[in-house]
C-alpha cells in the first residue's frame, strides 16, 4: 500500500493548552470550559490564513488531555483539521486556568492545575520537529534551552524561523542581560509594550508611551537580533497596533479595530498570541516581515471578538471565521495602511 505523505510543517508552537475558568467580578459572571492557552491562540491565529484540508494540516501542535478532558473540545479541536498531535494523559488532570477581569483591562490568572509544559522533545520522530516556524513563549534561559534542543532533534538541512515571546513574570532588568544574548540566536522576537519596558525598569504607562516603545525597540534592534545581528523586533502595543523595527526601517501598523470600533472588542486575552501565529504563518509565505505583521494584526482581531476561540463556520466552500471571510479582512487592511499584498 502506497503511504500518504504528508504536507509540510509551516508552523508549530511550544505554548501551553489551557482550558480557561473566566470570572467577572462586577457581574458575578463565570464562564467555564473555555479554550485557551498561548499556543492554542498563535494555533488559531495561523489556523485563520490555513484553510483545511492543504494548509490547516501544515500546522502542527501538542495537546495534553487529561482524565477530565471534555469531549466537546475534543471535538472542536479535531474539527479545526490542524496536525495535532493529542496525547492522552489519564494520570493528570488538564491544565486548567483560572481568570479574572476588571476595569482597565485588568485580568488577573493563576493555575487550578499543575501545568505541564512542552519541550522539543515532545516533537521528536514526528513531522513537528522539521517545522520551517516555531513560536516559543518562555524565559530568555529556556528560550535557549529549546532552540538548543530543536537544533540537536531537526533532520531537516534548513534553518527554522525562531519567533520568541518573552513570558511577562520574567520581563525584569535583572534578566535583560540573559535576554539579549538569546536574541543572536533567534528570528524574531515580539514582546508586548509592557514586556518590552520591563526589562527597562519601566512601569504599564511609561512603557506603552509610542517614545518608550520606539527607543527600547532600538536597542534590542542594534544589540542584534538573529545569525545576521539585522533580524526585527515587533512590539505589539494593543489598540496601538504594533512597531515593526526591521532591516527595511521602522513601521507603524494601527490595531484593526480603531477608536470607533473599540466596542467590537470584547476580550483582549489571546489576541497577542493569535498575532504570533498570523506573524509566523505571513512571514513563512510571504518572506515580508510588514505584511507577516498585517497578518498578525488582523489574526488578534478575531480572537479579541469574543470570549475564547473565534468560531469556524462554512459558507458553501468557504470557510468563515466569526462569520467573516478571513481573506477579505486581510485585504480590506491591507488596503487601509497602503500596503501592497504581494510586495517584498
Amino acid at each position: 500500500m502506497a503511504e500518504t505523505s504528508e504536507p509540510p510543517i509551516h508552523f508549530a508552537t511550544l505554548g501551553m493548552f489551557i482550558i480557561d475558568q473566566i470570572h467577572f467580578p462586577a457581574s458575578g459572571r463565570v464562564v467555564d470550559d473555555v479554550i485557551g492557552g498561548a499556543g492554542t491562540f498563535a494555533i488559531i491565529g495561523a489556523r485563520l490564513f490555513s484553510p483545511s484540508p492543504e494548509l490547516s494540516r501544515t500546522l502542527g501542535w501538542v495537546v495534553d488531555a487529561g482524565n477530565d478532558f471534555p469531549g466537546e473540545i475534543k471535538h472542536e479541536l479535531e474539527r479545526w483539521d490542524t496536525n495535532l498531535i493529542l496525547r492522552d494523559t489519564p494520570e493528570r488532570k488538564t491544565t486548567k486556568g483560572w481568570n479574572s477581569y476588571g476595569p482597565a483591562d485588568f485580568r488577573s490568572f493563576k493555575y487550578l492545575t499543575p501545568k505541564l509544559r512542552l519541550t522539543p522533545d515532545d516533537f521528536a520522530n514526528t513531522p513537528l520537529i522539521n517545522s520551517v516556524s516555531f513560536h516559543l513563549i518562555c524565559s530568555a534561559e529556556r528560550c535557549l534551552e529549546i532552540i538548543t534542543s530543536v537544533f540537536s532533534l531537526r533532520s531537516s538541512p534548513t534553518e527554522p524561523i525562531l519567533i520568541w515571546e518573552p513570558v511577562p513574570n520574567l520581563c525584569t532588568p535583572a534578566e535583560l542581560p540573559k535576554c539579549l544574548e538569546v536574541l543572536k540566536s533567534t528570528s524574531v522576537v515580539s514582546p508586548n509594550a509592557a514586556e518590552l519596558g520591563g526589562f527597562y525598569g519601566l512601569s504599564e504607562s511609561e512603557a506603552e508611551t509610542r517614545d518608550s516603545i520606539e527607543n527600547n525597540a532600538e536597542k534590542w534592534y542594534l544589540s542584534g537580533i538573529g545569525a545576521d545581528r539585522a533580524g526585527p523586533i515587533i512590539v505589539r502595543a494593543g489598540k496601538d497596533g504594533c512597531y515593526i523595527r526591521y532591516r527595511g526601517g521602522k513601521k507603524w501598523l494601527p490595531a484593526y479595530f480603531d477608536d470607533d470600533r473599540s466596542a467590537q472588542v470584547v476580550d483582549p486575552t489571546g489576541g497577542g498570541n493569535c498575532f504570533i501565529g498570523g506573524l509566523a504563518v505571513g512571514l513563512v509565505r510571504t518572506k515580508n516581515i510588514v505584511l507577516a505583521a498585517a497578518y498578525g494584526t488582523v489574526a488578534a482581531s478575531f480572537a479579541i471578538e469574543q470570549i475564547g476561540m473565534p468560531v469556524l463556520s462554512q459558507n458553501g466552500e468557504t470557510e468563515l471565521w466569526n462569520g467573516v471571510e478571513v481573506q477579505e479582512r486581510l485585504k480590506e487592511y491591507i488596503h487601509k495602511v497602503g500596503l501592497q499584498e504581494g510586495s517584498q
